[in-house]
């Protein structure tokens, strides 16, 4: 049941809920900020999202909500709790700890890696996935020199500019080891006074490109892999010096999927 569970709902979750904070600049101060998403499938709301981060300066924390709302609830009911926490201190945040546990039809499937400078340590599954010939299997050295699938995205730069999406993301999500490919498509202005941000965006391109963990013989790997349709929008977090995801939009064989901001506090 769980490793069934794993394909539709937690993949989304892992690609698509976990990307959401980037920031460009040295910390100065405590920064504790929450937002909040919709999710919406062919433009019919389906979840709620809500993020919230902490950073000292030194050692970050995120932790990431996402609730089936809406029509969608008539006919499917779950949750996906993620978080991350580790060290903030250098030019990119890097995980040293991060959790996983989703909830549907009343089975919860749980993952929880730590790491040591991008080295994983220790990894619970539970409970563990079934065995698979299909299933590419997971080597010692896909667990190095890895982040987990929300601190990857925790991009350090100076300023809101076409350089921070040109570059290659090596995630690990304790059952999945996959890269993503960001890249600049253009400048954007976020102008919908139904958001919870208008203002300048920069709108980057994803490609999805499975190591290990996937099934060989998946439909879901193979389309993501070939997927032109994985976008991601940027937007400054007010004067704090950090990024945030404005949208984030996946094309799927039911149609696209799109995540937005809706409200901010900082």
């Amino acid at each position: 049941m769980a490793a069934s569970f794993y394909t539709p709902f937690i993949r989304t979750i892992c690609i698509t809920l976990a990307i959401f904070w980037a920031p460009y600049n040295a910390i100065a101060a405590v920064l504790d900020a929450n937002a909040t998403y919709i999710v919406t499938l062919r433009g019919v709301n389906i979840a709620i999202v809500g993020v919230s981060f902490k950073d000292n300066g030194q050692n970050y924390s995120v932790n990431i909500s996402g609730d089936v709302s809406g029509l969608a609830s008539l006919i499917a009911a779950g949750t996906a709790r993620l978080s991350s926490s580790g060290n903030s201190s250098a030019g990119q945040l890097q995980s040293n700890r991060f959790e996983l546990e989703t909830i549907a039809n009343k089975q919860s499937f749980n993952v929880r890696f730590e790491a040591q400078d991008g080295n994983v340590t220790s990894e619970q599954v539970a409970p563990p996935l079934s065995q698979n010939k299909n299933r590419v299997p997971i080597v010692a050295s896909h667990r190095r020199a890895i982040n987990d699938p929300i601190a990857a995205f925790l991009l350090k730069a100076d300023r809101l500019e076409p350089e921070i999406c040109n570059r290659s993301l090596n995630i690990y999500t304790g059952v999945e080891r996959y890269d993503i490919e960001l890249k600049f498509a253009k400048e954007q202005t976020a102008k919908s006074k139904a958001t919870g941000y208008q203002g300048p965006v920069m709108l980057c391109t994803m490609r999805y490109k499975p190591i290990s963990g996937h099934f060989s013989n998946s439909d879901t790997t193979t389309y993501m892999q070939s997927n032109q349709r994985f976008l991601i929008w940027y937007a400054p977090l007010k004067q704090s010096g950090y990024l945030i995801p404005y949208r984030i939009l996946v094309g799927t064989a039911f149609g696209d999927i799109s995540m937005v901001l809706t409200r901010l506090n900082d």
